[in-house]
């Protein structure tokens, strides 16, 4: 997986690419522990996210907890889409696909 991680005017944008699964969720979670305390929005844009594991939405949890809700995930393709739902996350989070 690959991240990339912009920061403006208090918004946190993390560009996720490849898998987000039990190899690479420690990077993601890393990447929401660096977040500096002016951060109050974070979004994450799934454009490039192929696929995501339990592991990968333990990591939605945490950053959905850690931002006490201002967590938008973006540009979400069907197949992951699919798994958010059957988890029942499109009913917790906000996700804009």
């Amino acid at each position: 997986m690959k991240l990339e991680k912009t920061i403006q005017d208090g918004t946190a944008v993390i560009l996720l690419s490849g898998w987000l699964d039990t190899q690479t969720a420690p990077e993601l979670g890393a990447a929401l522990a660096e977040l500096e305390p002016e951060v109050k929005d974070l979004v994450l844009d799934f454009t490039e996210l192929e696929y995501i594991s339990s592991a990968g939405l333990r990591q939605l949890v945490a950053a959905h907890k850690k931002m006490n809700g201002h967590l938008v995930l973006k540009n979400v393709p069907m197949e992951i889409m699919d798994v958010l739902k059957m988890a029942g996350f499109d009913k917790r989070l906000h996700i804009e696909a």
